[in-house]
């Protein structure tokens, strides 16, 4: 007796390949937004620490010329 040939039928649950592209495209445009908003957050740090960096180098020159016997009292004679 000859073996009869399975029928396949397909899972209609199962997306097309348009669903799945337009899918990847949406992860992607996703993953794009989350690294633009990774790279923004990352500049705002930056700026504010070396916002903070000027201000303590500042501070810290007012010190120092403030100090006897540094260079910039001297200088200052």
């Amino acid at each position: 007796m000859a073996q009869a040939t399975p029928v396949t039928v397909p899972d209609a649950e199962e997306p097309s390949a348009a669903d799945r592209i337009d899918a990847a495209i949406i992860r992607i445009e996703a993953a794009v937004s989350a690294r633009a908003a990774e790279a923004r957050a990352l500049s705002d740090r930056h700026a504010a620490l070396k916002a903070r960096m000027a201000e303590a180098l500042t501070a810290l020159d007012d010190v120092i010329a403030r100090t006897p016997g540094t260079r910039s009292e001297a200088d200052a004679n």
